[in-house]
């Protein structure tokens, strides 16, 4: 199983900049893809994730209606569209993917993921 997050940046605060998920060896159509951010000093938290199977996506209230994840199924990969970013965005973001997925719904929580790649730098500031 492997996960690779990209296109992290040095942006500006209100500026817009897509992330990437490219992922590989596992079922992709029955897969939970999650992705998560990591600041100094703070655990890591969930934003955002999709199911494969169902196209449910959640997103927790920080981001809600600034993020957008989705994904190319020929490509196997995940993005999130970050909009009108703030400089507490600033942080690592990484991408997760559960494997064998339970219900329907994915999650946001550390725990509802097996497999995790590196992650990519994202920075807001002026």
């Amino acid at each position: 199983v492997q996960l690779q997050a990209s296109g992290g940046g040095l942006v500006q605060p209100g500026d817009s900049l897509r992330l990437s998920c490219a992922v590989s060896g596992f079922a992709w159509d029955y897969s939970f893809i999650g992705w998560f951010r990591q600041t100094p000093g703070k655990e890591r938290e969930g934003l955002s994730c999709i199911s494969i199977r169902t196209s449910m996506t959640a997103y927790v209230d920080s981001v809600k209606g600034r993020f957008t994840i989705s994904r190319d199924d020929r490509e196997g990969i995940v993005y999130l569209q970050m909009n009108m970013l703030k400089p507490e965005d600033t942080g690592v973001y990484y991408c997760a993917t559960q494997t064998s997925p339970e219900g329907w719904s994915c999650g946001t929580q550390n725990q509802d993921y097996n497999y995790w790649g590196r992650g990519t730098l994202v920075t807001v500031s002026s």
